[in-house]
């Protein structure tokens, strides 16, 4: 028999054998949802008050300051039925899963009606990076207008020489190199960056990297498999103390490297930067070659320029781990064209660096200093 009543909070007790917890930030969101909807779902209750299912709940309407909650009242179960429901109502719940596919509509759709509502779409517990997520993975079309390119870009002769400076609206563009002090000072102009997403070569030979379609690519000019381990830690150490030349004590920067050389990655980034933060995973929508374990991935080791403090924009659960799964703009589908291949095979993750360059920094200025898709001009 259950009786359904409205209990004073002070007469419930939180059961010693819960096994269940809650995050801080949960109970935030359990509240958030009581505030919204109202206390819809009841809480479990045995004959003597004590809490079967429903911590989560409790613990909300505290924070709420709450004095009665609406509860369900079990009566004629024995004690090891009412250890059994307090973990089955749990477990079970965590058997079923979402149609993502389904989710992928729902939520955007929802999110334009809740504002009518003034209420936003993180209501559903559902995260913006959760949302945006399913989207890139369920659109019809996953490729991007901006990448559109024309045929004649990879035929046609080089318009750009080296020194040449490309001001495209905010953006600037220099035709130069990387490693040399005075083309990375014309390129940022005074400014310093507080965050640069920066993709060296890797010193790996391209037809080692390559699949045997017909399109063919040339090695890069430097850094192509050609350096021992010493000189790739020089030529590291060159390149990424250029980009912290230009760049604010604090600023934080992303280095893309292939596994096989993180190595002297992190040798290189011990030189230069005051601390290595992290190190990331960008998940890849196809894998590469190879015949031991063909790599789907590329690193990103994240490093803090200085001594001084990084801002730190990153919300604990609500900006996605270390482990990036988002699609590359040069995936696999059936609308990459031969002169998308053209470009050359090795590219930093554009579209998902998105995650990556909203986690720091103080002002707008942030750069790329190896812009891949211009490699063979």
């Amino acid at each position: 028999m259950v009786d359904i009543c409205w209990t004073a909070i002070d007469k419930l007790t939180p059961n010693g054998r819960n096994a269940r917890t809650h995050s801080r930030k949960q109970i935030g969101q359990i509240a958030d949802s009581i505030a919204a909807f109202g206390f819809v779902v009841p809480i479990l209750i045995d004959d003597d008050g004590v809490i079967i299912a429903g911590h989560g709940r409790y613990a909300a309407a505290r924070l709420l300051d709450l004095k009665q909650v609406p509860a369900i009242k079990v009566r004629g179960l024995s004690q090891a039925k009412r250890r059994a429901l307090a973990l089955a109502d749990n477990r079970i719940a965590e058997s079923a899963g979402w149609d993502r596919e389904l989710l992928a509509i729902e939520l955007p759709a929802l999110a334009e009606i809740l504002v009518v509502e003034g209420l936003d779409v993180s209501i559903t517990g559902f995260s913006p990076v959760e949302i945006d997520q399913l989207m890139v993975d369920f659109e019809e079309d996953a490729s991007d207008p901006d990448d559109a390119i024309d045929p004649k870009w990879t035929s046609a002769a080089p318009v750009s020489k080296p020194g040449d400076l490309w001001e495209l609206g905010r953006h600037r563009l220099l035709c130069g190199d990387a490693r040399n002090a005075d083309h990375v000072a014309r390129l940022i102009g005074g400014a310093h960056a507080s965050m640069a997403f920066l993709d060296p070569p890797y010193n790996v030979r391209v037809r080692d990297i390559v699949g045997r379609g017909q399109v063919k690519h040339a090695e890069f000019a430097m850094a192509s498999g050609e350096l021992s381990r010493s000189d790739f830690v020089a030529f590291l150490e060159t390149t990424l103390a250029e980009a912290a030349a230009v760049s604010r004590d604090g600023a934080v920067h992303y280095v893309c490297m292939d596994w096989r050389h993180i190595g002297e990655l992190i040798e290189a980034g011990g030189m230069v930067y005051g601390d290595m933060l992290n190190l990331a995973v960008w998940v890849k929508s196809n894998a590469g070659q190879g015949s031991f374990y063909r790599s789907q991935h590329e690193l990103v080791g994240i490093f803090r320029v200085g001594e001084e403090p990084h801002l730190n924009n990153v919300e604990l659960g609500r900006v996605p781990s270390g482990v990036s799964g988002r699609r590359g703009c040069f995936a696999m589908s059936s609308s990459l064209s031969a002169h998308q291949w053209a470009l050359g095979p090795q590219r930093g993750p554009w579209r998902a660096c998105w995650q990556f360059r909203r986690s720091s920094g103080r002002s707008r200025h942030k750069w790329h200093p190896f812009p891949k898709r211009l490699a063979s001009a």
